[in-house]
């Protein structure tokens, strides 16, 4: 009876502190929201529920879903097939070669994924962002652009209702899709937990945007975030894209879900 009481009381305790969720973003002189899902007890945790249900194009989030697309569509073979370097010099001296898409989405290799769009087309992107429920669904005029210049907007919540159904391998895409795909997520691996996920960034409408999304899956339970931040353009603020890394890193310890 003990035992129990002390595990129900550890259970509630990591709840109780998610009210300070918001404080912690703000100790970090940003705005913005963090979202947690419990998957084992499946419990929502909101630092902001408003802003967790807003809309923001998803950046370089959307590689996630774009590298599913590219395989299951065959705009490349496997994640080992290179894609020949367009000999457009661009400011990321590291887009400026060569590149297979497992390094391309860990460099986030914009013009990578925007080769792999057009090779996709816009009739097969409709079909998977319908299918997916990723969004609004809306590609716009630009089939290799659409999701960094506002046309398709997801929320933190539909972000993780997504990665969810990822996990689960819910979606329409076969079982090689998914593995290959979870493999190039992988962030982080340790004894207490592997990290899939991925970063994204905009300076889009006058604010600097930047997103972390993805899952904690440790030997017990997922748990599945969504950090949204934003500054005000040309706003100094030191290590402003690390800090979406530090949030979530900071509510999970005080959650208690990671240590």
């Amino acid at each position: 009876m003990v035992k129990t009481l002390f595990i129900l009381g550890m259970f509630l305790s990591s709840y109780l502190h998610a009210q300070d969720l918001q404080k912690i973003i703000s100790d970090y002189n940003v705005q913005g929201s963090i979202t947690i899902y419990d998957y084992n007890n499946k419990k929502w945790i909101f630092s902001d529920k408003k802003d967790a249900n807003k809309s923001t194009l998803p950046a370089s989030t959307f590689k996630i879903i774009n590298s599913m697309i590219g395989l299951e569509e065959v705009a490349v073979k496997d994640e080992n097939e290179i894609i020949n370097w367009d000999g457009v010099v661009r400011s990321h001296e590291d887009w400026n070669k060569d590149c297979d898409m497992k390094t391309a989405y860990k460099i986030s290799n914009v013009p990578f994924y925007q080769e792999i769009a057009r090779r996709v087309g816009r009739e097969r992107y409709k079909y998977y962002l319908k299918a997916c429920n990723y969004g609004n669904k809306k590609i716009g005029n630009k089939v290799d652009y659409f999701w960094l210049d506002g046309s398709l907007q997801i929320s933190p919540v539909n972000q993780i209702l997504f990665l969810k159904d990822q996990y689960e391998e819910k979606l329409p895409f076969s079982k090689r899709t998914f593995d290959i795909v979870k493999s190039i997520m992988i962030n982080e691996q340790n004894d207490q937990y592997t990290l899939y996920a991925k970063t994204g960034t905009s300076d889009i409408e006058g604010k600097d945007l930047a997103w972390w999304v993805g899952y904690f899956k440790t030997k017990d339970n997922v748990y599945f975030f969504a950090t949204r931040i934003w500054k005000k353009t040309g706003t100094e603020i030191e290590n402003f894209s690390q800090l979406r890394k530090d949030i979530t890193y900071s509510a999970l310890k005080q959650m208690g879900f990671i240590y």
